[in-house]
């Protein structure tokens, strides 16, 4: 863990986040998805990668072979991905085969790289004398985003399986890069005043700036932030450009656009501390809240994959990207990073969950670009796409997951979720020889399906810090016990315990029961109906495992729920089983007020499922938000 992370040293974070190797899971929910995407994901997207011609054009723009430009502009982008998440998924495992894999794209890479440090194969081989001309709609400084992003994650890998030389490499090939950014956009003489159509550098930057320590990195990402809302790229608010992002109070445009664009102002104001762009991005999360599905997905609207108005929700014709689901938990951990407040891990875990978690099959070969709430039973997920952005991106933030259950600041170690697991968490500031400790926890829980949780803290002496349990929204309260103390914690918080710990236990008991939830008036399609949620899951009826359309079930409002475990696509899940009601309604489609002929009612079972988990079975309708029984008498 002798490596930088990160926020590690971010001055103006209240939390800092782990090493993804300094967390290991052990569970029975997680960990299966780890290792399908060490042993099938990450290979089989390779292949993709290979067949699809994505490499194939690094080899052209080499000069390695012969051929024009394959695919989207952006394509290079996925590659850049796919190292990122096998480079994260190598140090966690501690794998020097699967970090080989990586040597040869990362060669491909470094000979596709021009002189002058410009790297985008579609302009190498067709485009050259286009270079930067179009920054609204060609995606190159995205491209470089993801690539030096790759680059770091790679040299942290390097670094974490005793190859540093490695590393190292295709680092310089992002220095080179970064410096060519730096050189080419800004306000001086002979620079060029532009930013990007899609955001994305913004991040990228600033953990350059974190892995080299030089400011000028820093300051081109806040370049990139303050120079947006002039209508450099055209002022649309699709592409946030309408006005500067210190005076926005809406979210609009590109789901996945304003995410990662707040991601990067979040990641700017960890190292500079700019209060009006802290205050940006709390009015824009909260008016987030307004325009997010209940699954944590965001962008209501098949045009422009974009934000809608507010509680404009629509299910089955939700677009939700997987990208934007990835992208809202990204803003919603820096945000708890930056604030220490719970409600930000409340949302990234619910994202993570559920929105997220649903783009990718159980197996880990199919993929989700779009998640709607209700469907005909025509969605079903796809081995890959044209536009590969959500098969690279949730392996991605599957690779990053571990660093996401704790967080360090001084005297204090974060507890943010829960999965059974090992850790060791550096924490400084402490009474202990050199103003620091190595604390091993160990968890033992069976989350996100039971709410019981024991922490064992070991320490090699007696060591005084503060653990900051959270109690998520949805627990109600949480009884929580450790030597000496007992007390109930209220929900949507951190509860502190402040001590000196030994080789101590904690137990933590949250009630993980059935919620029916209701929408707010205003989400017009969720009138009358209910969405069915446990613990940090929320749940949809499909005909799999049904047999009916669950269109047409209502549900009461008050029933006693059981619960029941079964594995679907080699998974074990717990699935909620009710009673309700199939309407069969007339033939009219429309009937005057007064004269309409009752809905013929039948007492069915039904069987609820994780929302991750639809489309793992036959096709058939699916639906998050039920009728509620009492509206059809």
């Amino acid at each position: 863990m002798a490596y930088s992370w990160m926020n590690s040293k971010s001055p103006f974070a209240k939390a800092r986040t782990v090493p993804v190797d300094s967390v290991t899971l052990k569970d029975d929910f997680w960990r299966p998805r780890l290792e399908d995407l060490r042993s099938v994901t990450l290979p089989s997207q390779l292949t993709k990668l290979e067949e699809t011609g994505h490499l194939h054009n690094f080899r052209r723009a080499a000069g390695l072979e012969g051929g024009s430009f394959e695919g989207l502009v952006f394509n290079d982008s996925d590659v850049y991905k796919w190292v990122e998440a096998t480079a994260l998924s190598s140090a966690y495992w501690g794998d020097k085969e699967m970090f080989r894999l990586i040597g040869p794209v990362a060669s491909l890479i470094e000979s596709a790289q021009d002189e002058d440090g410009y790297i985008n194969t579609y302009f190498t081989l067709d485009k050259k004398q286009d270079r930067w001309r179009n920054l609204r709609d060609n995606h190159e400084l995205y491209c470089a985003g993801h690539l030096i992003q790759a680059a770091i994650a790679y040299h942290r890998a390097a670094n974490r399986l005793g190859n540093p030389e490695e590393g190292g490499r295709l680092l310089g090939v992002a220095l080179r890069l970064a410096d060519h950014v730096v050189k080419t956009f800004g306000h001086n003489p002979g620079q060029t005043e532009g930013v990007p159509g899609h955001p994305e550098i913004e991040m990228a930057l600033v953990e350059l700036y974190r892995e080299t320590g030089k400011p000028e990195y820093l300051r081109q990402a806040e370049y990139f932030i303050d120079a947006r809302g002039k209508g450099l790229i055209g002022g649309s608010p699709y592409h946030l450009d309408h006005i500067p992002l210190r005076e926005m109070n809406e979210i609009t445009g590109h789901a996945v656009r304003a995410l990662y664009l707040l991601s990067g102002a979040a990641d700017v104001f960890m190292e500079t501390g700019d209060a009006a762009l802290l205050a940006a991005l709390e009015r824009l999360w909260e008016d987030l809240q307004r325009k997010t599905y209940v699954t944590g997905g965001v962008g209501s609207r098949h045009e422009g994959e974009s934000i809608g108005e507010e509680y404009e929700l629509p299910n089955a014709r939700a677009y939700a990207e997987t990208c934007a689901a990835v992208a809202n938990v990204m803003f919603n951990h820096r945000m708890f990073l930056i604030t220490g407040d719970s409600k930000y891990v409340d949302a990234a875990e619910l994202a993570l969950y559920n929105a997220a978690l649903a783009g990718i099959s159980l197996d880990g070969t199919h993929y989700f670009y779009v998640n709607p709430l209700a469907d005909s039973g025509k969605t079903r997920r796809q081995e890959w796409f044209e536009c590969a952005c959500c098969p690279t991106n949730i392996i991605r933030l599957l690779s990053y997951l571990p660093s996401l259950l704790y967080a360090t600041s001084d005297g204090k170690i974060w507890v943010s979720m829960y999965a059974k697991s090992e850790a060791t968490v550096t924490v400084s500031g402490v009474e202990a020889e050199m103003g620091k400790a190595d604390v091993r926890i160990i968890q033992d829980t069976d989350y996100p399906w039971d709410g019981r949780v024991k922490l064992r803290v070991k320490l090699a002496s007696p060591t005084a810090f503060e653990l900051r349990l959270r109690v998520p929204a949805w627990a109600g309260k949480a009884e929580i016990i450790w030597p000496g103390g007992k007390a109930v914690a209220l929900p949507g918080n951190f509860f502190s315990i402040r001590r000196t710990w030994r080789d101590d236990a904690v137990s933590i008991r949250m009630p993980i029961r059935v919620r029916l939830l209701t929408a707010h008036r205003r989400v017009a399609e969720d009138t009358c109906r209910v969405a069915i949620a446990r613990g940090p899951l929320i749940y949809c009826v499909e005909t799999a495992g049904n047999h009916f359309d669950p269109r047409d079930l209502a549900v009461p409002g008050r029933q006693p729920f059981h619960q029941i475990k079964q594995r679907i696509s080699g998974k074990m899940i717990t699935s909620v089983v009710g009673g309700g009601f199939l309407l069969e309604s007339p033939a009219n489609t429309y009937a005057e007020l007064g004269k309409a002929t009752k809905a013929v009612k039948t007492r069915v079972k039904f069987e609820a499922v994780p929302y991750y988990a639809w489309g793992n079975r036959e096709p058939g309708p699916m639906a998050v938000w039920l009728l509620r029984s009492k509206y059809f008498p």
